[in-house]
């Protein structure tokens, strides 16, 4: 479903709230992110003249992908690997597969009037100031808050609006039109969620709020184009929000620290061990080299299974499976994932057409593993997350040896 093209279309016409405070005038301009309207809306208000800076719910990183669509061509996948950035990578394409597929759907890339915000004020020479904050800091604040099974839930929305291949209903369209492209990524489980929504929305309003204040800089008519659903929250915090700007958003970047889930996990791994210096005291070496054995074959099996679920290069298996038994040696951080999408991204280098071809191949399973900078994530993830089940059930089994 797509939008007629409309005659000239008055700004005023369209949802907006102004906020005037400091001396310094807010024009908050709500638009939809899959709207031709709201394109439109935009360009009346910045060629009306009245402003003298601009301002959009862009970040650095959501900037650059909607202008520059080769910035994935240059992207270093081993040090998204290195620097442990794989599963905000895979969110970001995830979301980015989630807006291809509605713009093939409405005829409209998704955020196409905060991509024709920048441009025209860059024309025109006025300031613009990116207010949002950092898609990847976002969704790891949500998923810190969320703890395990929730983030499952939230790695399994996402996924799932990523692979479905039906078109949205006119409900969905018009429920997007509304709200928030963040929120709309995540599925149902945004809306069931107040953890996930007080991060991808109310947090964001308060940090938009603070930015605005904090780059208004020398301007006096400010005009800021966000998506409808942030409208309110925006205009309240602006308006009535004493803290100072730069300790808010000092405050809203901060990654609060994880939920205990890697204490269980170092917590487990000692009590195996435990357990394993207790089989060859009470049984000798013969069941302390059977317990050892167990923890050998099965942490290694897991891993490894899980990266050849991924495709992986027998060596990138076989480094998982090395691995995988040294847990208790590996310094915090080193994975048998890193080493399996370390030999993947090194044996089977992805090649310029892989980044280009990369937002269009996330959007099937068959892409997945066709990419072969899918398929290197693939191989980091499956092959932590075989690794972890490895150890579930290597200490399950040591633990009715010994205590039996």
């Amino acid at each position: 479903m797509t939008e007629p093209m409309t005659a000239a279309t008055s700004w005023q016409s369209q949802p907006h709230a102004i906020v005037e405070r400091d001396g310094v005038r807010y024009t908050l301009l709500g638009t939809a992110h899959v709207s031709r309207v709201s394109v439109e809306a935009v360009e009346d208000a910045i060629g009306s003249g009245a402003f003298d800076a601009v301002a959009v719910e862009l970040d650095a990183q959501r900037l650059q992908a909607i202008s520059d669509p080769d910035a994935l061509a240059r992207l270093n996948l081993v040090d998204v690997i290195r620097k442990g950035r794989v599963a905000l990578f895979a969110a970001n394409l995830a979301l980015a597969a989630y807006q291809r597929r509605l713009a093939e759907q409405l005829g409209i890339e998704p955020g196409a009037e905060l991509k024709r915000a920048v441009m025209m004020a860059n024309e025109r020479d006025l300031p613009v100031a990116l207010i949002d904050r950092d898609v990847g800091l976002t969704f790891k604040r949500a998923s810190k808050k969320l703890g395990f099974f929730g983030r499952m839930k939230l790695v399994g929305s996402l996924l799932g609006g990523l692979m479905a291949s039906d078109e949205l209903g006119e409900d969905e369209i018009e429920k997007l039109k509304e709200g928030d492209m963040l929120e709309s990524s995540f599925g149902e489980f945004a809306k069931s969620s107040p953890e996930l929504y007080d991060t991808i929305i109310a947090e964001r309003d308060r940090y938009m709020a603070a930015k605005l204040r904090e780059d208004a800089g020398n301007a006096r008519e400010v005009l800021a184009v966000v998506g409808a659903g942030h409208l309110a929250g925006l205009a309240r915090h602006l308006a009535d929000d004493a803290q100072p700007p730069a300790q808010t958003r000092t405050e809203l970047e901060h990654a609060p620290p994880g939920r205990s889930l890697k204490w269980v996990m170092s917590l487990i791994t000692v009590m195996i061990l435990a357990m394993i210096a207790w089989g060859y005291y009470q049984g000798g070496a013969e069941l302390g080299r059977q317990l050892v054995k167990e923890w050998v074959v099965i942490t290694a099996g897991f891993a490894a299974l899980g990266a050849a679920a991924a495709l992986s290069h027998p060596l990138g298996i076989l480094a998982a499976a090395i691995a995988a038994p040294l847990k208790p040696i590996r310094p915090p951080g080193i994975s048998p994932g890193l080493f399996s999408g370390l030999v993947e991204a090194w044996i089977r280098k992805p090649a310029y057409n892989d980044f280009l071809s990369l937002r269009d191949d996330a959007g099937t399973v068959r892409g997945w593993y066709r990419n072969r900078v899918s398929r290197t994530l693939l191989s980091f993830l499956l092959a932590n997350i075989g690794s972890s089940i490895g150890v579930w059930v290597a200490g399950l089994r040591i633990a009715g040896k010994v205590l039996t």
